[in-house]
């Protein structure tokens, strides 16, 4: 037989001095961009949580049967409070919550907001709870680290890493609702991490995982954690989310320029008024079908959505001034939202 090549000889040796030589301490390998994220991870880790749901859904026959969804979530105070995505828990019968230390409870249901897609739970502990650090969205910029936590397809404690890939998206959330600051990022999810926790580089959440779009790779979604204070804020003064209903049905229509132009109007669309429910808001203060809305006590509103975010907890049971375009007329209409209710 031949002699064996020289690079076998090579890999021997190198294996003979490996082994002689002292164990080098890892940490010593890590780079800058590795140390930052297992910084932050361990900031958050041990509060977030496995959810595991049960519904009682019928069949086509009419049978009632129960039916298990999972998800994540994360322990934001240390009494238990926690925060996840609405789609998660909406509708369940029974809520358990894991751990990452293996302790298991049963959850409770403080306040679900589908319109937002974040619920808020509670879990009773006899001991303080390992729990997050709320961040600032609104301080975000594209391209800095984003780290999401979570348990996709029932991997508990999953960490994918990436950036911010955009602000200010705009999300369709299961309710139709438009949701508004959505972060866009790139590190990978998959069903199971709705409701976990997207963090910065110093281990503050910054958004709450909500959504992928099917097929596409790298694009992924979180609602922007100042717009889940808020709703936690309304959730634990109200029990819920309270928004501002006047009674239309409308879609975006655009506006001419030369209508634009002598109106002075700020945007080059509206909202073109389909229905005027009857007995509501916006029926008795003179609305009818085929105004076309163009703002909202001098806020512009240049589409459906526009309204909505504008129609909010601010304007319940006050006069506001609802700003219609009628024929060659711009009008103003005084208008006393009421709390929307469904």
């Amino acid at each position: 037989m031949g002699s064996r090549p020289h690079f076998v000889d090579d890999l021997a040796r190198g294996a003979q001095d490996a082994a002689a030589s002292p164990a080098l301490d890892d940490t010593a390998l890590l780079d800058a961009y590795s140390r930052t994220i297992i910084g932050a991870l361990e900031r958050v880790q041990q509060a977030v949580v496995f959810i595991s749901v049960e519904r009682e859904l019928a069949d086509a026959r009419g049978m009632r049967r129960q039916v298990g969804g999972t998800g994540s979530g994360f322990i934001f105070t240390p009494d238990g409070y926690l925060l996840t995505n609405s789609h998660v828990v909406h509708g369940a019968t029974r809520m358990t919550v894991t751990l990452a230390d293996g302790g298991r409870f049963h959850a409770d249901l403080v306040g679900d907001d589908p319109d937002s897609d974040l619920a808020v739970l509670r879990i009773g502990s006899p001991e303080p709870l390992p729990h997050v650090e709320l961040g600032e969205s609104g301080k975000l910029r594209v391209g800095q680290i984003a780290i999401a936590v979570g348990n996709p397809l029932g991997l508990a404690q999953t960490v994918t890493t990436g950036v911010v890939s955009a602000l200010g998206r705009s999300l369709r959330s299961t309710s139709g609702r438009m949701i508004y600051d959505v972060i866009q990022t790139d590190a990978a999810l998959n069903p199971g991490n709705s409701g976990g926790p997207l963090i910065n580089s110093a281990g503050q959440v910054i958004g709450v995982n909500t959504a992928i779009i099917s097929g596409a790779q790298a694009i992924s979604f979180a609602t922007a954690i100042d717009t889940a204070k808020w709703v936690i804020m309304q959730i634990f003064a109200h029990g819920r989310v309270r928004r501002a209903y006047i009674g239309v049905a409308g879609t975006t229509t655009p506006i001419s320029r030369r209508v634009q132009r002598f109106f002075n109007l700020a945007a080059a669309s509206g909202v073109h008024v389909m229905e005027v429910v009857k007995g509501s808001p916006a029926a008795a203060g003179g609305l009818r079908t085929g105004d076309r809305i163009v703002s909202v006590d001098g806020l512009s509103i240049d589409s459906v959505d526009g309204l909505q975010r504008a129609l909010d907890a601010s304007r319940i049971d006050r006069i506001v001034k609802v700003a219609v375009l009628r024929g060659t007329q711009l009008l103003d209409l005084d208008v006393t939202p009421v709390e929307q209710t469904g």
